[in-house]
């Protein structure tokens, strides 16, 4: 696993043994989510909830971000972010904290321009957070999430609407997008 684009392309990112705390991104759908971003993510502040090894946020802030919150419940996890962050070279710009997602995100004020969401499969966790994490984004916001095929989600959460789907293989991307307030 490794940085795609930007200030930190091709270094190598570690992540934790098997699939049962994290489950990294393939490069093919990472390179796909952030080309649906590319004009957004230049001086965003950034959320990657449900972290795992931070490969989405480094992305990010390799490409140009702002900074990244990480959040996720894992010590595990974590440790291996804040490895990644500074292999990177970007822990100067990101803020790694843990907790549980519903909890983190009644605590936090935002805003955030893009949220990047790729939580355990099957646990219906993206539709959970999202009416919550609604309130944390900034006019004009976007959230990728990561799932699995066939999850449901809802077309519409708090200030969030469900604007396109991508399908790859076993994996579905939805964005969501908070709309210009007037």
């Amino acid at each position: 696993m490794r940085v795609i684009a930007g200030t930190a392309r091709g270094k190598n990112l570690q992540a934790l043994p098997g699939e049962d705390i994290t489950r990294p991104t393939i490069n093919r759908v990472k390179e796909a989510m952030f080309s649906s971003v590319q004009f957004l993510v230049p001086g965003a502040r950034v959320l990657d909830l449900f972290a795992g090894s931070g490969q989405l946020g480094i992305e990010a802030l390799s490409r140009g971000a702002k900074s990244c919150l990480f959040v996720d419940r894992s010590t595990e996890a974590l440790a291996v972010v804040r490895a990644n962050c500074k292999t990177a070279g970007v822990d100067r710009q990101s803020d790694i904290r843990q907790g549980e997602a519903e909890s983190f995100l009644a605590n936090i004020r935002g805003p955030f321009d893009l949220a990047l969401l790729d939580p355990p499969f099957h646990h219906d966790t993206v539709a959970a957070v999202l009416p919550l994490l609604a309130a944390k984004m900034a006019p004009g916001g976007v959230v990728l999430c990561e799932t699995e095929r066939e999850a449901d989600l809802p077309e519409q959460a708090g200030a969030l609407t469900l604007v396109k789907q991508y399908n790859y293989g076993k994996i579905k991307v939805s964005r969501y997008e908070r709309g210009e307030e007037v």
